[in-house]
């Protein structure tokens, strides 16, 4: 298992998106939310996400790709 902390930024048009839902079963990616605020019209959430290595990088190429912006915070751990 691999655990990486990343803040996500979602934009209007995804703030309403289940986005988070999508990671966990299209990915098996397993999020930890540390913290967040979410509005109407934009949003971001602070998380430790939990998952395969190749299960993180596509899950994050797959965050991106839908408009999402995802900031690595910190350091990638290895358990």
């Amino acid at each position: 298992m691999t655990r990486v902390r990343v803040r996500l930024t979602f934009p209007d048009s995804l703030v309403r998106a289940p986005v988070v839902a999508r990671l966990v079963s299209d990915f098996a990616v397993v999020p930890d939310i540390r913290r967040a605020d979410v509005g109407a019209e934009s949003g971001w959430i602070i998380c430790e996400l939990d998952g395969a290595a190749t299960a993180l990088d596509a899950g994050i190429a797959w965050l991106r790709a839908e408009g999402v912006t995802v900031d690595l915070l910190g350091d990638v751990l290895e358990s």
